[in-house]
């Protein structure tokens, strides 16, 4: 993968240097100059974002598209790597907002935003109610990332004609993770633990925005083949779910130190991932009403039984063998394997790369 390491590290200056520009037009004309105090909270809900979007993440869709582009032969130039950077905004949007929704405290080894300006509220003794001035501080950041990554593209440096082709599928890609947003949460209020809906809003949440439309953005930013953008996603689409199940087993039996989230929230609150669907599913009708009584409880205390039963059903195991199908459909995907579109134009080494993002996503 010696394509992967270098790309991050220019992903990561390219945010590092925006991010920077956003926080010095805090306090200038038309910045938010004027008054202290709102100088000072300006500068605040600034920092925070700053802060999530630097302090981890693998900046996976930012060196996808970059790949993507790649692919067709393209050089890897500054202009494509600042286009594609945009995606960690859209990508940052998500995150806050999805916290938001999960009541998580806990991200990238830090508080989530809504949690930190909860805190801040609390800690200044500013009127109203803190948990609810966290939450509207945290939409509202969200969207401002959403404003960023537009700007972010617009100003890339991309000729006019790539970004016009390249729209539609940003579009698409926005608009995807909503959807799969607002389907995680209805899936999870109605109680569906249907495999189905499971691997649906999988695919919504995470393949749509993570790796398909990654891929297909950089590609058709840079004029890629019908034949190519077919096969970005045919192993998009595998790599995506295959990343969602990987999430989903990290999130219901991983240490929150090495993870930096918490570990069985989304157990306790009965989120409709295929690794819950799957235990629902191998349960007789006791079982899967006893099931039910824990997620609906929403308490912590009940996380490991829920673990138990993953265990005990084999669901855990089987999750880890479709993560290990998938993997394989995502590599034959490229021309790695029998039954492969062994026809496909693609450079090399970015064959290669996006061939070892697969064991990096799929090993155990």
């Amino acid at each position: 993968m010696r394509e992967v390491e270098p790309l991050r590290s220019r992903v990561d200056r390219v945010l590092g240097e925006y991010l920077a520009a956003r926080l010095d037009e805090v306090g200038t004309p038309g910045g938010g100059a004027g008054d202290g105090h709102r100088d000072l909270a300006e500068r605040e809900f600034v920092s925070q974002i700053a802060d999530l979007i630097t302090r981890g993440g693998k900046r996976l869709r930012s060196v996808l598209s970059v790949l993507g582009s790649m692919g067709t032969g393209a050089a890897a130039d500054d202009e494509i790597v600042r286009a594609s950077a945009c995606l960690e905004l859209l990508h940052a949007c998500a995150l806050i907002h999805d916290d938001v929704m999960d009541r998580s405290e806990t991200r990238r080894g830090g508080a989530t935003v809504h949690r930190w300006f909860a805190a801040r509220h609390a800690d200044g003794a500013w009127r109203g109610d803190a948990v609810q001035f966290g939450a509207g501080a945290a939409i509202a950041a969200g969207d401002l990332c959403l404003v960023w990554a537009d700007r972010l593209l617009r100003e890339s440096g991309l000729a006019a004609a790539a970004l016009e082709r390249g729209r539609p599928v940003y579009d698409a890609m926005r608009a995807e993770t909503i959807r799969g947003q607002y389907l995680d949460l209805a899936a999870q209020a109605g109680g569906w633990f249907d495999l189905d809906d499971a691997l649906t809003v999988a695919r919504a949440k995470t393949a749509a925005c993570t790796t398909t439309g990654p891929l297909r953005f950089g590609g058709t930013l840079a004029g890629a083949s019908a034949d190519l953008l077919a096969a970005y996603e045919a192993y998009g689409l595998a790599l995506g779910l295959a990343f969602q199940l990987r999430d989903d087993l990290l999130g219901a039996f991983a240490d929150p130190a090495v993870i930096g989230k918490p570990s069985g929230d989304d157990l306790r609150d009965g989120k409709c991932t295929v690794l819950l669907a799957e235990t629902y599913q191998r349960l007789d009708p006791p079982g899967r009403l006893h099931l039910r009584r824990l997620t609906d409880a929403g308490e912590r205390d009940a996380v490991p039984q829920i673990r138990g039963l993953m265990i005990e059903t084999g669901a855990r195991d089987a999750v880890q063998e479709r993560i290990e199908q998938l993997g394989k459909r995502a590599v034959e995907a490229l021309g790695g394997g029998a039954g492969s579109r062994g026809g496909v134009a693609i450079d090399a080494a970015v064959r290669e790369s996006l061939t070892g993002l697969v064991g990096a996503v799929t090993e155990d």
